[in-house]
């Protein structure tokens, strides 16, 4: 079972809904029934002040279960795994809406003043888009003459706003290309971070985190680093733009114009381009077409 210290997320469900649920129930006497009435109740009366837990969250839940219960069937404790003919519930893929670059675009650098970071961080987002992995990203990971970054490890906020370190999402670390303008925010944070560590009589380490409010360079909370990015969208003008929208922008925007779908599959970090082409395919902003999928 995932380690709670590791996965967070994971942790605060196995604590509060499956524990208290079948985490008394003997492995060899756990049904699929059992688990099927057990998202059921979830899906009633699972979130807080008995209210419905969403979908999305039950599949979480069943996920750990599953995988769980797999490693026992590994072990030899039990013959068969109770979660793989379990039904949790279908969610609804929603419709994509990146922001409409008639509205302001939101890589717009010029119109991105307002604290330490925010300057930079939209196009930063826009290039990668996983809100964690960027707010781990350190000054040792930008190559600023090469115009390139490395992502190799994400931050999340657990309980008490304690931040942590973890793996990225594919467990893997990769380079990615940057922009003209996207290099020149970097290299004019890095100029502020460094005069900002000077005037407290610091030295800005190479291990200081890019995104960051402290002079040591330690790490931004990734809520209160979300939190600033709403008082900035408002002030350019996207009140309803999400930070993570910002990726699907991006990669509306590079297939509209005709990059390759493995391209961006692969700036996405996606599996494969079936992966990108389901996720995109209705988006309004696309129309594909066979020039575009060269699969």
């Amino acid at each position: 079972m995932p380690d709670s210290r590791e996965l967070p997320r994971c942790g605060l469900l196995i604590r509060t809904q499956i524990l208290p649920a079948i985490g008394k129930v003997r492995l060899a006497r756990l049904t699929t029934a059992q688990l099927d009435h057990f998202y059921a109740r979830l899906r009633e009366r699972g979130g807080r002040d008995d209210k419905p837990l969403a979908p999305a969250t039950v599949r979480q839940v069943h996920a750990i279960v599953r995988r769980a219960l797999q490693q026992g069937v590994r072990w030899g404790w039990i013959a068969s795994n109770a979660a793989s003919l379990a039904s949790p519930p279908w969610v609804r893929r929603s419709q994509l809406e990146p922001p409409d670059p008639g509205r302001g675009d939101p890589h717009d650098r010029d119109r991105c003043g307002g604290g330490p970071g925010l300057r930079v961080l939209p196009p930063c987002c826009g290039h990668h888009g996983r809100r964690g992995e960027l707010y781990a990203l350190r000054w040792r990971d930008v190559d600023l003459k090469a115009r390139s970054i490395t992502i190799s490890r994400a931050v999340v906020e657990g309980v008490n706003k304690v931040v942590t370190e973890k793996d990225t999402k594919t467990h893997a670390s990769r380079r990615i290309a940057i922009d003209e303008g996207t290099a020149a925010s970097l290299q004019e944070q890095l100029e502020r971070a460094t005069a900002r560590a000077q005037a407290c009589d610091l030295k800005l380490s190479p291990n200081a985190t890019v995104f960051s409010r402290r002079p040591d360079g330690g790490p931004w909370s990734p809520n209160d680093a979300t939190k600033a990015f709403i008082r900035l969208r408002k002030a350019v003008g996207l009140p309803n733009v999400r930070l993570h929208d910002l990726r699907h922008f991006t990669a509306t925007q590079l297939l509209a114009a005709g990059v390759p779908v493995r391209t961006v599959s692969g700036r996405l970090v996606h599996a494969n381009a079936s992966t990108t082409l389901s996720v995109y395919a209705n988006s309004r902003e696309l129309h594909l077409t066979g020039e575009l999928c060269p699969v």
